[in-house]
């Protein structure tokens, strides 16, 4: 059987970084009590109304083919969004709409990268982001996000990374898996180097929403210096808890925007009129979900460092937006691999094992905050006795 190179360069980024997850799926399907916290997800619907705006134009007949660069509405309510969080204009002829966050993210770079280039990524990254830049042909070079520097992708490490073949930066803040966010001065020393190296910045801002504490969110968008080589990509799959609607954005140069939208029409017209109404209407209204989904996984967040710390050698550090904690396991002699598998085979607890993010997470797993705060607590008591069980003397 032929295939294309394309299909060689992604074929050893399928499922394999998901296994601990399918088996505890496979496990409680046959009838395990398993307390399932790998996968994030919302954990609330979405709300009514947008249900019954997608509902309302279907049945007023939105149910036609799109303007490739999406529905007039969508963009000019995007628009004027950006233009307030920024402070200046922002055109709808700078917006392209698609289906989620990472069709968005896919076009980009196919836009900008290509075989032979590379693109810096910070370690730990979102398991998609490897695929997406190798789909391309571009190569991704791990920049390690450090621990110590609360795992915010430092100017330093980058700046050692930049070669001559380097052509983008890919940031994500606030960022999956580890909660990190930006700061101001973090994301001008990230532009200063990229307007020295002449790199594009794509962010992904999907979490801005989700900060679980007075932490400012800035985007890269936000500085005039950086407006023409910046694109964002997010969605409203995490704000307003409807990921299943499939309805993400970009937003760059117009120039880019205009050279991108022959690509993106070899896929698609923009996305459903339908859904476009509904996400107008979630961007003109905002989000009637995020303060109470950032109440709830800043708390259950807390509650797991305060446990863990006070009664086992785990050490949780707090995140600072997202639906993920990040717990260091360093302290039970294992690695974050072998303590997932272990936990889930002798405690019923399924985690991520950090290593599936990158290497620099290899003594530490990621923990779904996104269920409720009962099962929190029911993870957090077998965890502590696992641990114990890991460290009494022979």
């Amino acid at each position: 059987m032929r295939t294309t190179a394309i299909t060689n360069r992604l074929s050893d980024l399928g499922g394999a970084k998901w296994g601990l997850h399918f088996r505890a799926v496979r496990l409680a399907a046959q009838g395990h009590d398993i307390v399932q916290l790998t996968i994030g997800e919302p954990d609330t619907p979405p709300p009514a109304a947008l249900i019954d705006a997608a509902s309302d134009a279907m049945r007023a007949g939105r149910t036609t083919y799109s303007k490739g660069e999406g529905e007039d509405g969508l963009r000019d309510a995007l628009a004027t969004r950006y233009a307030a969080r920024v402070g200046r204009a922002v055109t709808p002829e700078q917006i392209m709409c698609f289906p989620g966050t990472q069709t968005a993210l896919f076009t980009v770079l196919m836009g900008i990268a290509e075989a032979g280039d590379e693109v810096l990524v910070g370690d730990p990254m979102y398991a998609t982001y490897e695929g997406v830049v190798r789909a391309s042909g571009a190569n991704v070079v791990p920049v390690p996000l450090r621990a110590e520097y609360g795992f915010r992708l430092n100017a330093d490490d980058l700046a050692a990374r930049i070669t001559p073949r380097s052509r983008a930066i890919l940031i994500n803040t606030p960022h999956n898996p580890t909660g990190a966010v930006l700061s101001a001065e973090d994301i001008a020393a990230l532009g200063r180097l990229a307007r020295a190296h002449d790199l594009w910045i794509v962010s992904d801002e999907v979490y801005d929403e989700l900060i679980h504490d007075d932490t400012p969110f800035v985007s890269p968008l936000s500085f005039p210096e950086l407006a023409e080589r910046t694109i964002v990509v997010s969605s409203i799959s995490k704000s307003h808890a409807a990921p299943g609607f499939r309805s993400g954005w970009c937003v760059g140069p117009e120039a880019f925007t205009a050279a991108l939208l022959p690509l993106s029409e070899t896929m698609l017209f923009g996305n459903q009129p339908f859904i476009a109404d509904m996400t107008e209407k979630a961007i003109r209204d905002g989000s009637q979900v995020a303060p109470g989904m950032r109440e709830r996984y800043a708390a259950r967040a807390a509650y797991l460092a305060d446990r863990l710390a006070a009664e086992s050698p785990l050490r949780v550090l707090p995140p600072s937006a997202g639906m993920f904690a990040m717990i260091n396991v360093a302290g039970t002699g294992m690695d974050g691999e072998a303590y997932a598998n272990h936990l889930l085979d002798h405690a019923g607890v399924a985690v991520m094992p950090g290593a599936s993010f990158g290497a620099t997470l290899k003594d530490w797993v990621r923990l779904a905050l996104t269920v409720p705060d009962a099962d929190i607590a029911r993870a957090c008591d077998r965890m502590v006795a696992h641990a114990a069980a890991l460290i009494q003397p022979a």
